[in-house]
């Protein structure tokens, strides 16, 4: 029996309340990704970690979040969706009770490592749930809108609260946050989430699991520090034994009656173009993300709180991009609403290129608010389109792969954009280094802005604002080449969007079993 011979079910009171308590724990891993930063210099005067131990302490949860979102999607199948959630919830407020309370840097980095498996439980959970609650169309399509405006809304919520919570408490009140939310995720998820899972799925393929886990770390490792530092042997080797891995793993899929990932998802056309677009689309935008923040602080001039407030309209501008694209798909076809918002965002990566030193916040906050306009719809339509062609059993493998295609667009995007815009700073700097600065500290202000700002504070005033006029031009010019490659990049999206995607909509899909609530729905 086809979905248009028996039209979708449409959610009532109980599925919009259970939506609520599946944003909130959305809006806290965002938070939780951007929160920490700010912290930093307390919790290093309190706990004293060493340059190692405070990079681990940093990049633990989001490693492990990229590590473990296909496993634990598909285990989420396997088990139970909201049973996953319950789990992941309850490990995920204990761990930040324990960070918060750390009392030495090797805690600290355990609870964050805790607090990293756990969020990759709750995303790919909170996700799968919504496709399972909502099985009509435009239902659906205004809960993913939902689902992720509270991913933006934590993003940029993060850095503001925790500069809040710094002024008042300790470093450790960034933390305890995630706990009373997660407890009333575990106090009204057994109510409002009914239990979602695959009851013909079969056991857990242990070797799988370290294959996707060990290629997903050293993958994403090999490109952060691509980022961080260019190219290096360590970097290169890292990424590409991280892709032989997950060739391996890949591979093993294939083989397996059984597999940990059922590479099946990949025959429906709408599902690969889909996190093909959306995974490209995050890419493009990486470098705008990775230079808007630096521009702000190191170029004008402004404080990491004056920063954040700047970005909020930007942050506005991408929740009514998302809120508003459920209403545009009713009327429009998919694929024209997904190639218009890459369209808006080409026009504000043009605008970000129109930026100069002295140009002040108006021209970046506005192609800023811009781009993130366009996108937001964007993402709402890709995710939905992932999640429409996914069979209701495998919602949460087409959820963790989702997840996953974002997390290696931004990692390469921001490697291989931020090494291109940084190419460009260097090359700038170099060539205008002022007579007179010592060889030592001209090395540090050739290597970033950052370093030209730090060594500048030590020099004569007048070498000082040579050096840092120099220096602010040359990231400028790298920040207009990376904005010119994310326009060409999601101009191109917008084409490949409409052809690939022309037939698609957010339309029904034929039912499939699943268990929900201990019963088969189909």
């Amino acid at each position: 029996m086809t979905a248009d011979e028996h039209p979708s079910p449409r959610a009532g009171r109980r599925e919009w309340l259970a939506l609520a308590a599946l944003a909130l724990p959305t809006l806290l891993i965002a938070l939780d990704m951007n929160v920490l930063g700010l912290a930093v210099p307390a919790l290093s005067a309190d706990l004293k970690p060493t340059g190692t131990q405070l990079l681990w302490i940093n990049d633990i949860y989001g490693f492990l979040i990229a590590g473990f979102l296909i496993t634990m999607g598909t285990l989420g199948d396997k088990i139970g969706r909201r049973r996953l959630l319950l789990i992941g919830g309850a490990a995920f407020g204990a761990a930040s009770a324990v960070a918060a309370f750390s009392t030495s840097a090797e805690m600290l980095i355990a609870a964050r490592a805790v607090l990293g498996v756990a969020g990759a439980t709750l995303m790919p959970s909170t996700m799968s749930l919504i496709r399972n609650l909502f099985h009509d169309p435009a239902q659906r399509t205004v809960a993913i809108s939902v689902w992720m405006t509270s991913f933006t809304a934590g993003s940029a919520l993060g850095p503001l609260l925790g500069a809040v919570l710094l002024e008042n408490f300790w470093w450790g009140s960034v933390f305890l946050l995630s706990v009373p939310v997660m407890v009333l995720l575990l106090v009204c998820g057994p109510i409002l989430l009914p239990e979602s899972r695959n009851d013909a799925a079969g056991g857990v393929d242990l070797a799988s699991v370290a294959l996707s886990l060990i290629g997903m770390l050293a993958t994403v490792y090999g490109l952060k520090k691509f980022a961080e530092t260019g190219f290096g042997w360590p970097a290169a080797a890292a990424f590409a034994g991280g892709l032989l891995i997950l060739h391996t793993f890949v591979r093993r899929q294939r083989a397996l009656r059984e597999p940990l990932l059922d590479l099946r998802l990949f025959a429906d056309r709408g599902f690969t173009a889909a996190i093909t677009v959306q995974t490209l689309a995050v890419f493009g935008v990486a470098g705008g993300f990775f230079f808007v923040a630096q521009y702000l602080q190191l170029v004008l001039g402004l404080s990491p709180l004056e920063a954040g407030l700047w970005t909020v309209p930007s942050t506005v501008a991408g929740i009514a991009g998302t809120m508003l694209a459920p209403a545009i798909v009713r009327r429009l076809r998919a694929s024209v609403v997904l190639g218009g918002g890459m369209l808006l965002a080409v026009a504000g990566f043009v605008l970000l290129t129109f930026t100069r030193p002295d140009s002040g916040v108006a021209v970046v906050v506005t192609g800023f608010a811009l781009l993130s306009f366009g996108f937001g719809p964007a993402m709402t339509v890709t995710t939905d389109l992932i999640m429409a062609s996914a069979p209701p059993e495998r919602a949460g493998a087409a959820s963790a792969l989702s997840e996953t295609g974002s997390e290696l667009g931004m990692a390469l995007g921001i490697a291989v954009l931020g090494s291109i815009g940084t190419a460009v700073y260097r090359i700038g700097v170099r060539e205008g280094t002022p007579h007179g600065v010592p060889p030592e500290p001209a090395a540090v202000a050739h290597d970033t802005l950052g370093g030209a700002v730090t060594v500048a504070a030590e020099l004569p005033a007048g070498m000082a604002s040579r050096l840092l006029a120099v220096a602010r031009v040359a990231f400028t010019d790298g920040f207009h080449v990376t904005a010119w490659i994310g326009a060409a990049i999601t101009a191109g999206l917008a084409v490949l969007a409409m052809a690939l995607l022309r037939p698609a909509g957010p339309g029904p899909r034929p039912a499939a079993d699943v268990v929900c609530g201990g019963t088969k729905e189909t």
